[in-house]
């Protein structure tokens, strides 16, 4: 076991994130040094998930290493497991200084929760935007993406200086000779 799991209390919940993900590592600091107590306990024990494999096993068997890597997973206490804007939530719940917010989150209109609906979808957005940012580990962006893909590259060629040749047809259907 790691040094951050063996400190765990029992009633500790463990994120884990993808190591290999800048925006995944920046979110995970931002967790950590939030979920820090006055004592000096910690409400949440972050894990990357590539340190390894067996130990992840061991902490849930039906933790799919894939998975865990395409979206945020909160191993909770009870060791049930929450994915997506549903683990946001719960961080956000567990943390001191935003525990004020993650109330909304339990809100019902009708049985539907519209503010965690809404973190969903966000973290839907920030899923399908981590692989503009350069996270490789992360997949590949979706196609609606691909455009802003697209005109990230170019504007960094523009930036840098090197001019990064884009192959269009020419509108008359001609050739045109390089």
């Amino acid at each position: 076991m790691t040094p951050a799991l063996e400190k765990a209390r029992p009633d500790t919940p463990i994120l884990l994130f993808n190591d290999e993900c800048g925006v995944c590592r920046r979110i995970a600091k931002w967790v950590e040094k939030s979920a820090s107590t006055p004592s000096g306990a910690s409400t949440i024990v972050d894990r990357p998930i590539g340190d390894d494999p067996e130990v992840l096993l061991a902490l849930n068997q039906d933790l799919d290493i894939w998975d865990a890597y395409e979206t945020i997973h909160l191993l909770m206490p009870d060791g049930s497991m929450k994915v997506g804007g549903e683990a946001c939530a719960e961080v956000l719940r567990r943390l001191p200084r935003t525990r004020w917010l993650a109330q909304s989150f339990n809100v019902e209109v009708f049985g539907f929760r519209p503010f965690q609906r809404a973190l969903d979808v966000g973290y839907l957005v920030l899923s399908d935007v981590r692989p503009v940012f350069g996270c490789e580990s992360c997949g590949t962006p979706s196609a609606w993406l691909k455009p802003m893909v697209w005109a990230t590259k170019r504007w960094g060629s523009l930036v840098d200086g090197t001019r990064v040749p884009v192959r269009t047809p020419h509108f008359t259907g001609m050739r045109t000779s390089d």
